[in-house]
């Protein structure tokens, strides 16, 4: 099996962030508040991370269309937009989450933290399964520009 780098990469980094904001989750129930902080910097970190090599990819060389048998592509493009949803929204809440907790606006980030994580964590749940579709259980389509790979325009 033949694995693009760059994807395999920021799939990971997102994995890693998921993973890294259960542990910050995890802390802030214990009142461990600086080791919260810590892991939760590092988590948009690696969040962060993903985002500039899935933008650099997207800019430089494009997206990778669905590789798929055509009877499951409205699907996929169905859960793709799904993903991307959940990532936008998800990243916005993280922003949020980061401002109020510097500007210690601590009422707000307790209220909006769970509701971030967990779509958070459907956000790299989801973006490992397009992962999946697209470089592991079927052949990627070919690289082209967004709109194209998505949407087939």
């Amino acid at each position: 099996m033949n694995l693009p780098i760059l994807p395999t990469i920021s799939t990971s980094f997102i994995v890693i962030s998921a993973i890294l904001v259960a542990i910050g989750w995890r802390k802030i129930w214990k009142r461990k508040i600086e080791s919260h902080k810590k892991v939760m910097l590092t988590a948009a970190f690696f969040a962060l991370a993903f985002f500039i090599i899935y933008a650099s990819r997207t800019i430089f060389i494009g997206n990778t269309a669905f590789g798929g048998p055509d009877s499951i592509k409205i699907y996929y493009t169905i859960f793709l937009i799904f993903h991307i949803n959940l990532a936008t929204i998800g990243g916005i809440l993280g922003l949020v989450q980061i401002i109020t907790a510097f500007k210690e606006k601590f009422k707000i980030h307790r209220f909006v933290g769970p509701i971030a994580s967990i779509i958070w964590f459907f956000t790299a749940i989801t973006g490992v399964a397009v992962y999946m579709l697209l470089y592991v259980l079927y052949p990627g389509g070919e690289t082209t520009s967004l709109l194209k790979a998505t949407f087939g325009l």
